[in-house]
């Protein structure tokens, strides 16, 4: 696996970089895409500051209040911000953690917790969240709550998003960073971030490591 330690300074500086505009045509929902370039090019980044988790409360594909902090806590766990309606790099990164964890014993599956947060919030129901995440794979958790709450806690991680817009011809779109964030299932503490361009394989060769808190 690819790995690089980073300051947390210079960690910063470098997702900033790594922004995914996505949008759905009002009228025709035909989806655009603008994907900036991310010149680093390294699966995985190893960091040498750990991220701390996300101190949110937000509610669940069943409608249900969910703490991240208090249902994560001990387990080995993947959180990624994006939403339904993004044409390509979310439901690619969904899937491509996906296919990786069906790889793995029962009982390693199990113990893994990916939660996906919507940054879209006012398309992204409890139910339409369901939905799309049980095509993808059902034990996926599907989070939604207040923008700001979401936007807040995702800066904790250095990721960027911003509010949902339309631009000049009518299509909403959204700019969200496209980080996967590791954490520890030893200290619940982010210590390992995978850019977009992480493969099936990249995910799984290092699921069995990140399961037992392992550096990929």
């Amino acid at each position: 696996m690819r790995k690089k330690k980073f300051a947390a300074a210079a960690l910063l500086a470098a997702t900033a970089l790594t922004l995914s505009a996505c949008g759905s045509g009002a009228e025709s929902d035909k989806p655009v895409t603008m994907v900036s370039e991310d010149s680093s090019r390294q699966a995985a980044t190893v960091l040498d500051k750990p991220f701390e988790k996300p101190d949110l409360v937000l509610t669940d594909t069943q409608g249900k209040e969910y703490d991240l902090r208090e249902r994560t806590a001990g387990s080995p766990t993947l959180i990624y911000f994006g939403y339904t309606h993004c044409p390509d790099v979310c439901p690619l990164t969904m899937n491509n953690i996906a296919v990786a964890k069906k790889q793995l014993p029962q009982a390693e599956q199990d113990k893994l917790r990916v939660v996906f947060v919507t940054t879209d919030p006012e398309r992204d129901t409890p139910a339409a969240l369901g939905k799309w995440l049980k095509g993808i794979d059902p034990q996926i958790v599907g989070l939604t709550g207040d923008f700001d709450t979401v936007q807040a806690g995702a800066r904790t991680l250095g990721i960027s998003i911003d509010p949902p817009t339309k631009d000049n011809d009518g299509k909403i779109v959204s700019t969200h960073g496209t980080q996967v964030v590791a954490f520890s299932p030893k200290s619940d503490a982010g210590y390992v971030l995978y850019g977009e361009d992480a493969t099936v394989e990249d995910y799984t060769k290092d699921l069995p490591k990140l399961i037992k808190g392992e550096n990929p």
